[in-house]
């Protein structure tokens, strides 16, 4: 498990992390969310031991976090650097071997990152004849290729087009099966509700929002319905429960006021109208996330 608690940095007075505390489950997937200068890149780098904070707890395992764990971590940051007029199997290597890893192993595991990825014919070229995409893959692989069993990934879909972004989750997902602990900082909130289990959403260095995705959405989701009907609705707009409506021909939006229980409200309906469908609207990541942030920054 890695815990942190109660983390602070700030730069000359400015609180950059404001007592964020937040714990991962080995196996889980956690989304570190927030606008850009939110404070993310800043927490991830504590934890990377790359730069100190003024005070706060980062234990793995129960061990604090230090230089001697580096080689446990495995870290794609968004700022992307490859030596790009270098031979792409070298400059894996390179990165393998500062990992602690051993020639022959990194050799075999490169070529069947490679293959996977099917660039393995690029085995032997330079970095720069790859396209965005591919050299994406490179970076990817860098940060992988030596097991690490905490994974921070800073947005690791950027740059790659829908298939390979696909490829990406996948892999993620497995890193996820194997036991691994995985941070992932994204402003692509749909993957990051695909993705993850428990989310911590912060601004100006705060934590706004965290929590298990599942129990946020259902916090967030109780107070809209949508139905599909028959018949004459006008009623709708004089039920005391409701505080917005859009209607359509044959189905309707229904925003309820605060405190009503949409099954009752149903019930209500159903009396004058033949209900096709029904559903407790599920707000998603990306409304909650836009609708926090704005009431965050008022």
């Amino acid at each position: 498990m890695l815990i942190v608690k109660n983390l602070i940095k700030d730069f000359k007075g400015i609180k950059a992390v404001n007592d964020l505390s937040f714990s991962i489950e080995k196996g889980e997937i956690f989304g570190l969310l927030g606008p850009n200068g939110a404070g993310k890149t800043t927490t991830i780098r504590t934890v990377l031991n790359i730069i100190k904070p003024n005070s706060g707890l980062i234990e793995y395992n129960g061990k604090q976090i230090d230089n001697n764990f580096f080689n446990n971590i495995g870290y794609l940051p968004e700022e992307r650097g490859l030596y790009k007029k270098n031979k792409i199997i070298d400059v894996i290597l390179f990165f393998a071997k500062m990992k602690g890893m051993q020639t022959s192993d990194a050799k075999s595991q490169a070529k069947e990152w490679l293959a996977k990825f099917n660039i393995v014919n690029y085995y032997d070229k330079n970095i720069e004849t790859l396209s965005k995409g591919n050299q994406q893959k490179i970076q990817f692989i860098i940060s992988v290729i030596h097991n690490p069993s905490l994974i921070i990934l800073d947005e690791p879909f950027s740059g790659f087009d829908p298939i390979n972004q696909q490829i990406i989750k996948e892999e993620i997902l497995s890193f996820a099966e194997l036991g691994k602990i995985i941070i992932l900082s994204t402003h692509q909130m749909e993957t990051a509700e695909k993705l993850c289990s428990n989310i911590l959403l912060i601004n100006n260095g705060k934590e706004v929002l965290n929590g298990k995705l599942i129990d946020i959405k259902k916090k967030f989701g109780s107070n809209c319905i949508n139905i599909d009907y028959s018949g004459d609705s006008s009623f709708l707009n004089l039920l005391p429960g409701i505080s917005h409506i859009e209607n359509y021909k044959n189905s309707a939006q229904l925003q309820l006021k605060e405190g009503i229980n949409p099954a009752e409200l149903l019930r209500q309906i159903v009396q004058k109208l033949d209900v096709k469908y029904f559903s407790v609207v599920e707000p998603s990541l990306n409304k909650i996330f836009i609708d926090l942030i704005k009431q965050n920054s008022e």
